[in-house]
């Protein structure tokens, strides 16, 4: 007679164990790039290639006659897996510069957000409150609906948006953050 015996335990996935410490932290790291097809790919893969997710992504072109974009880009980890990151992106040809904002010190986020919420009577009444208490701007309205504009730090839109849930939301597009140090030095 043959026993069923367990299949061998499989070694833990490398997806798993870049998060699996409890001393992860948010990081906010700012690149520059040549503005040239594929560059964002091989950024995109070198997270995805460890096993780290990008929690927000912005991408823009910022000095048009040098042909450079800035990514933004905000992640989870290790202070030396962040480091570890950095150091790796530095390596990529198209990459002139790497500053993880986060370890420098005191920076300026923003996001924008587009709300949609849907109401009649006083749950339109409510949001249109709400949205001026956080400094929100009509940008679209029907006689159901608004589409509120918010700009502001992630945790600000964070808390806009589930004040918004009772009310009426119906759906949510944000950009991501957009980061830049303070004081009169560049990256």
């Amino acid at each position: 007679m043959n026993a069923l015996t367990p299949p061998p335990a499989s070694p833990p996935s490398p997806y798993s164990s870049a998060l699996a410490t409890s001393n992860t932290e948010p990081h906010t790291l700012s690149v520059l790039v040549d503005n040239e097809p594929g560059v964002l790919a091989r950024v995109v893969g070198l997270f995805a290639g460890r096993g780290y997710n990008i929690e927000s992504l912005t991408v823009a072109e910022v000095a048009h006659a040098e042909h450079q974009s800035r990514i933004t880009i905000v992640t989870s980890g290790t202070p030396e897996a962040v480091e570890q990151i950095r150091h790796q992106l530095e390596r990529l040809v198209p990459v002139h510069r790497v500053t993880d904002l986060t370890i420098k010190g005191h920076f300026v986020e923003r996001e924008l957000a587009m709300v949609k919420v849907r109401g009649k009577g006083e749950n339109r009444m409510e949001a249109l409150r709400l949205s001026e208490a956080f400094r929100g701007r009509v940008v679209d309205a029907t006689t159901e609906s608004f589409t509120f504009e918010l700009t502001g730090s992630p945790s600000k839109i964070d808390q806009f948006v589930e004040l918004m849930r009772p009310v009426g939301l119906v759906e949510v597009s944000r950009t991501g953050v957009a980061a830049i140090s303070r004081g009169p030095d560049g990256m």
